[in-house]
């Protein structure tokens, strides 16, 4: 296959031979073709070619000189961004965000987005941040940042335009689903730093655990909150709230699982590169083995939180209530390049113990409870029992001091239904075994 070089302008010829020279470098070590061809005869010189006359065009005739650097490092972006919504350039500015938010601490409002359908959309807003406390929530449309446009913008560049210096404000366009017109939303911009693991008792025996976050350190405090929640007696039943937990470390999420698993597979990954094929399974050692547990996901929980939520039902450890999960069942690799950038690039999926594929499907509730608030309306009478009027007769099993509800299970409809299940299997677990 000839380029007949001599029928193009220069440029383009010295372009088509780095390229063709970049290829073969990088095949190299590539075995041939099962008919005996080499890496060469594989290129799509073609291709090749027309890449070249593109970028010829471009230097001669775009209104504005462009740096061939700028050139090749959008063609760059183009190929990767082309791909899938995960996989990225990433020049070494972005190196250092990422580094950044890796260590958990960052300039920025905490959200978590993902590009669907070409539209920049929230996948989830990290707990205690000025997103949540803004009321943004999944499957958000962002529109513009400030005065940008989002429909332009890859996903990195949105991100690099959302963080900055704490105490900086920042307004963001939404459009909610189910909403004709957008709104716009004013955030001042914090230092984020991300908990990863709440808890609390929300009745004597019933304990809650929140996991926003996968990071290092997850699963073994996971581990110590378990304990501690058990300082006061055995738990009769456990929420693991994994609402809006857009992800993380896998490891931290295998950690989590295996906190509730004795024995079986938690998660196995599949991709073309050998060391992309993993299978994790749980441990003897296990923080909470025989705890009746609820797992609450919703369409914020995404990745680990879906790996977690998928092998515990699976392994018919818990039911997982609330509604279905994003589906991002993806896994990225952070790939050095020799100029001090890199590529995030996507080298595998996660599926299920089962053998169920994440990706693009998500996880859905064995209990499906769409997110509400409980509220008693005023005239019911449901709001008044005899126990709440002044002077009325004590029960002789009745304790002298009521505990207040949690104000939690007040303002979340989610959890409170958690709470029933728990109560109920453990009503049933007790008929049973009398």
């Amino acid at each position: 296959m000839s380029l007949r070089p001599a029928a193009l302008p220069t440029v383009t010829r010295r372009l088509v031979s780095a390229l063709l020279s970049a290829a073969l470098l990088a095949l190299a070590p590539l075995p041939a073709t099962a008919q005996g061809q080499s890496p060469e005869d594989d290129l799509p010189v073609a291709e090749i070619q027309a890449f070249a006359e593109v970028f010829e065009r471009i230097k001669r005739a775009y209104v504005e000189e462009v740096e061939d650097a700028d050139l090749l490092r959008n063609a760059m972006r183009g190929m990767l961004s082309e791909l899938d919504p995960h996989s990225a350039y990433l020049d070494s500015e972005e190196f250092e965000s990422l580094r950044e938010s890796t260590q958990g601490e960052f300039g920025g409002v905490g959200i978590e987005v993902g590009l669907e359908d070409g539209q920049l959309t929230v996948i989830t807003p990290i707990d205690d941040t000025p997103a949540s406390r803004a009321g943004l929530q999944s499957r958000d449309k962002i529109l513009r940042i400030d005065d940008t446009p989002t429909d332009r913008l890859s996903l990195q560049e949105a991100v690099n335009l959302m963080r900055g210096d704490p105490g900086t404000e920042i307004r963001l366009t939404i459009l909610r689903q189910g909403e004709s017109a957008p709104q716009e939303v004013t955030l001042t911009r914090e230092v984020i730093r991300t908990e990863s693991v709440k808890s609390e008792l929300l009745e004597e025996g019933y304990g809650y655990l929140r996991v926003s976050q996968f990071q290092t350190r997850t699963g073994e405090q996971v581990g110590s909150t378990i304990r501690r929640l058990e300082r006061d007696g055995p738990l009769k039943g456990l929420v693991l709230d994994l609402r809006n937990n857009p992800g993380g470390v896998l490891q931290a999420a295998v950690d989590v699982a295996d906190a509730f698993l004795d024995e079986g597979l938690i998660v196995y990954t599949e991709g073309r590169l050998p060391d992309s094929e993993m299978r994790f399974s749980a441990g003897r050692e296990t923080a909470a083995a025989d705890v009746p547990l609820v797992v609450l996901i919703n369409g914020g929980s995404a990745s680990a939180a879906e790996i977690v939520a998928g092998a515990l039902q699976d392994q018919r450890r818990g039911v997982v209530m609330g509604t279905e999960s994003f589906g991002k069942g993806s896994v990225q690799q952070i790939m050095p390049l020799g100029n001090g950038e890199g590529l995030k690039l996507t080298t595998a999926l996660y599926f299920t113990p089962e053998g169920r594929s994440i990706q693009a499907q998500g996880i859905e509730p064995d209990v499906e409870v769409i997110r509400g608030r409980l509220e008693v309306a005023e005239g019911s009478g449901l709001n008044v029992r005899e126990s709440d009027l002044e002077g009325h007769l004590r029960s002789q099993d009745e304790q002298r001091t009521r505990s207040e509800m949690s104000e939690r299970l007040r303002e979340d409809y989610q959890l409170g239904e958690a709470l029933n299940l728990l109560k109920a299997l453990d009503v049933l677990s007790q008929r049973r075994g009398g």
